[in-house]
């Protein structure tokens, strides 16, 4: 199956279509200490290029970081790339981030091409062009929008996935559900995705729902940061727990309930859909909770946001099941006391 990107740049996602990737030019495939051992090897097989190199790094969003950034590009140099080289992404979000990222400023930009490993990226990470790295201040608060050559999705990269990391892939599916169409999220609370078939249904309707969002605001001016979803208050959890306590489906899933208790209190949304939007979260065994400690400490976080301005948050908010809002004029009183309701 092919989606196209109907960008600047335009290009197409393939689904179960990877045979061969064939170029005449030097490619480096970057990967991780976790994907390499499970999946480079057969990769390899598939690959028909002038050159290649291997470039591994270490697993985990804790290592999506500047050191790491200049370890995949000292391995690029050393390679001796040019301008005509590609840089392939094999694994992950993180992965495919600091790969992109990598490939936007490495002689000032050259081709990459995103193969998704995990349910995560396969729906949302490797599609759209946004690319980045952390610093301590937050997530994805360096980097650039650098588009894809292609995308190649392989459900049976998904056979190797532990639990967890599916689990964290579905919270996206539901992000995109919860704010874009009723129909998927009511086909999502009677279908397992446990299901191959149900599975492929599901990664098809993301990444139609995302190429489409995609394809009217390619950097996100307006409606696309409708896919941030949940992300706002994700994003202060990731940092103040330093990456290392949930995968990021699992803090946008834990984001996706505080915004949709603000939601709930501005009216936006019943207290019946919110229960339904929890169900389906834990039956994945995705967290809804957290613990915060000073909740005018978690909002002035807020503003390191990308999407706050001039002293003002944006939410993202459901407007009902199927439908959103963005909101930048929120009392700060009645934020804080959503935050509260997460301090016990």
């Amino acid at each position: 199956m092919q989606i196209k990107i109907n960008c600047e740049k335009p290009y197409s996602v393939f689904i179960n279509e990877l045979d061969t990737i064939e170029l005449n030019s030097k490619v480096a495939i970057v990967t991780n200490d976790r994907v390499a051992p499970l999946h480079l090897e057969d990769f390899l097989k598939r690959l028909k290029v002038k050159e290649y190199g291997v470039i591994i790094v270490k697993d985990g969003e804790k290592y999506k970081n500047f050191e790491t950034l200049n370890y995949i590009l000292d391995e690029c140099f050393k390679l001796k790339l040019d301008r005509k080289s590609y840089l392939i992404a094999l694994g992950g979000g993180v992965i495919g981030d600091m790969t992109g990222f990598g490939a936007s400023i490495y002689q000032r930009g050259i081709e990459f091409i995103q193969v998704p490993t995990t349910l995560l990226s396969m729906v949302d990470a490797s599609v759209g062009g946004k690319t980045g790295i952390n610093n301590k201040y937050g997530k994805n608060l360096i980097g650039s929008f650098w588009q894809p050559k292609v995308v190649y999705c392989q459900t049976d990269f998904l056979q190797t996935l532990p639990k967890r990391e599916f689990s964290a892939g579905v919270a996206e599916i539901v992000k995109m559900a919860v704010t874009f169409d009723k129909d998927f999220f009511e086909w999502l609370e009677i279908n397992s995705l446990y299901e191959e078939e149900n599975l492929q249904y599901a990664i098809k309707k993301s990444i139609q729902i995302k190429a489409d969002v995609v394809s009217k605001d390619e950097r996100e001016a307006g409606i696309r940061a409708v896919l941030n979803y949940g992300h706002t208050f994700c994003h202060v959890i990731e940092n103040e727990t330093e990456y290392r306590r949930y995968l990021h489906g699992e803090a946008v899933s834990i984001g996706m309930n505080m915004a949709n208790r603000l939601a709930l209190k501005l009216g936006l949304l019943k207290n019946e859909e919110l229960k339904r939007v929890e169900k389906l979260l834990k039956s994945y065994d995705l967290p809804i909770s957290y613990k915060v400690n000073s909740s005018e400490k978690f909002y002035e976080s807020f503003m390191l946001d990308k999407k706050s301005f001039n002293k003002k948050v944006k939410f993202i908010l459901p407007d009902s099941i199927g439908g959103f809002s963005m909101r930048d004029d929120i009392e700060k009183s009645l934020v804080l006391s959503v935050l509260d309701e997460f301090n016990d």
